[in-house]
């Protein structure tokens, strides 16, 4: 029995997109807090892309990356992962720690516990972008960091992904202050029940 999702409704898919594009604006204006500095997005590329070709977007299946990953919990339930390439990843720890550029070079227990504490900004704050629109109260687990090649930091989150759908929405970011410029992947994918619910109510709206 085929389970993936049917047809979307294009005018729900548009909203879906837009709703994302706001919340992940949201929530990279939310880390000026945290580091004392005007952070603001430069270009953001909101697409949808095959399931499997995420690891080749990302620099290829055996390319080392930095993931933030975040379970979505309460009204329905779904994955968040935010992706920097390892030099990116520094450059973000540097600035959000407001050290010189070049500065952190390895991913020790700080350098992880700032970039699980981006996330957990981020993903915060897109969620309650999303709730703003539509009413799902959803709310994110604690931040997991991992460093490891792309296929293998989303594989568990691909295989089940898709059992349900063959395409998701991927925003590619550059964000920073006026001196330094950060790019990172931003990946929102509910469940195919969540899913279903959030279109369906961005189309009634």
């Amino acid at each position: 029995m085929n389970t993936k999702i049917e047809a979307i409704d294009p005018a729900a898919t548009a909203s879906w997109k837009v709703l994302m594009t706001k919340g992940v604006t949201n929530a990279i204006s939310g880390l000026s807090q945290m580091c004392e500095a005007h952070i603001k997005i430069t270009s953001i590329d909101a697409k949808e892309v095959p399931i499997v070709q995420i690891p080749d977007l990302l620099g290829g299946p055996e390319a080392m990356v930095a993931g933030v990953y975040l379970q979505m919990s309460g009204a329905g339930t779904g994955h968040i992962v935010i992706v920097y390439m390892p030099e990116t990843a520094f450059e973000l720890i540097d600035m959000i720690l407001g050290q010189s550029p070049g500065t952190t070079t390895e991913f020790g227990e700080m350098e992880q516990s700032v970039l699980g504490e981006v996330g957990n900004i981020m993903g915060s704050l897109f969620l309650s972008t999303v709730a703003d629109a539509t009413g799902f109260a959803l709310r994110v687990s604690p931040p997991a960091v991992m460093t490891d090649m792309s296929a293998a930091i989303l594989d568990a989150t691909m295989a089940e992904l898709l059992s349900k759908s063959d395409e998701i929405l991927m925003l590619n970011t550059t964000f920073g202050t006026e001196d330094r410029q950060i790019n990172g992947t931003f990946l929102a994918m509910p469940d195919m029940e969540l899913q279903s619910r959030l279109l369906t109510k961005l189309s009634a709206g």
